[in-house]
């Protein structure tokens, strides 16, 4: 009966009214020709997810892609690095991912190990892209610093690296605990290894800067010495306030490498038919030895004996690791903590850094240079 019903409405639509069978199937197609173009638009048509936070049984979308790009002010050409990273490792909610930058940097991890690994590509090429894909991370970690501010020395994190100001000295600490009545920091110690002795009420400076690059100072008073099972330490005064310190544009991470320093002296050259030409830099030889403690692509903290004053010009060269080529850039001073006998930490600011140094110094930072 069914069929038969269908016979007869098909010779009624043929027989009697042809328009309509027209319209019938131009209704059909159109539906059908909307469903491809909207699971095209969601990535309907891609691989199935198969690693990493944010894939599984979801598909990739070009449009949650994209959406995410732009959420983070990505350039189009950071949009199609950004769909590369996730696309060859099956991301399936890209905004989620783009959010943790744990699982972010996972997958571009994976993206740098695979760009270098291209061994078809001339030297520049590869260069080139690492140095675009970097270029994404940093702008996305740019947007990762919404960390509210910290309105109690109760909130600081144990094993935080900070500094601690005394007396106008600095000195490099590790918070060992903010919990109970106090704070407990290392103990700072002079050039033999001894803990250094400071009387008890003594007007200190704590400062420290969070994961997200945001920076804090604390004023204290110290409480007294302490020994723990982590040595000896000292006991400071809890505060309420906290002032909030210049932001970090780039993520800086602590390092352990060393290098050697070059003055680089500036002279004016001469004129030639009257138009004023560029000051020379010449590079002095005599070597200064150093360490580098810690890094980012905006400059970097020296740890040294050399005596340079501040606003100094240095080209430096690093030793970052067996496997790399030394890299070299040039960069200014700061400014200078004075240890005393244990000798100066320069800050230095990065002024002319090559493509491919860059690079270097960007997978030192998020430490994709690892394994």
């Amino acid at each position: 009966m069914p069929l038969f019903l269908l016979q007869e409405q098909t010779r009624y639509f043929k027989e009697d009214d042809p328009f309509a069978v027209t319209l019938l199937l131009a209704g059909a197609g159109g539906v059908l020709l909307t469903g491809l173009v909207i699971k095209a638009l969601t990535g309907g048509f891609g691989k199935k997810g198969s690693r990493g936070e944010g894939t599984g049984l979801g598909r990739f979308s070009t449009f949650a892609l994209y959406r995410t790009a732009r959420a983070y002010g990505l350039t189009w050409a950071q949009a199609k690095i950004l769909e590369y990273v996730f696309k060859n490792d099956g991301v399936t909610d890209p905004g989620r991912v783009a959010a943790d930058p744990a699982a972010l940097d996972k997958h571009f991890k994976r993206a740098y190990k695979m760009i270098r690994e291209q061994n078809t590509l001339p030297e520049e090429e590869i260069q080139r892209k690492l140095s675009m894909l970097f270029s994404v991370r940093n702008t996305i970690d740019l947007r990762h610093n919404t960390s509210p501010p910290a309105s109690s020395t109760r909130q600081i994190a144990a094993n935080m690296a900070a500094v601690l100001t005394v007396n106008r000295e600095t000195y490099p600490v590790k918070v060992i605990s903010a919990k109970g009545d106090s704070v407990l920091v290392d103990r700072p110690r002079d050039a033999g290894g001894t803990p250094l002795n400071f009387s008890q009420g003594t007007r200190v400076n704590l400062a420290f800067f969070t994961k997200t690059n945001k920076g804090f100072s604390y004023d204290s008073q110290i409480l007294g010495p302490e020994d723990t099972s982590f040595g000896p330490a000292l006991r400071l005064s809890h505060t309420p306030q906290a002032k909030t310190m210049t932001h970090r544009r780039f993520k800086r991470t602590p390092a352990a490498f060393s290098c050697t320093c070059r003055l680089i002296r500036v002279e004016e050259a001469g004129n030639k038919k009257k138009k004023k030409r560029p000051p020379k830099m010449i590079v002095e030889s005599k070597r200064m030895p150093g360490a580098v403690t810690d890094i980012s692509i905006g400059g970097c903290a020296i740890k040294t004996q050399a005596s340079i004053p501040a606003g100094s010009r240095l080209k430096i060269d690093f030793d970052c690791s067996p496997n790399a080529p030394p890299v070299a850039v040039l960069g200014q001073i700061l400014r200078i903590n004075r240890g005393g006998a244990a000798g100066a930490v320069m800050h230095v600011k990065f002024i002319k850094v090559p493509r491919k140094a860059m690079n270097t110094i960007n997978s030192l930072v998020f430490e994709y240079a690892n394994d």
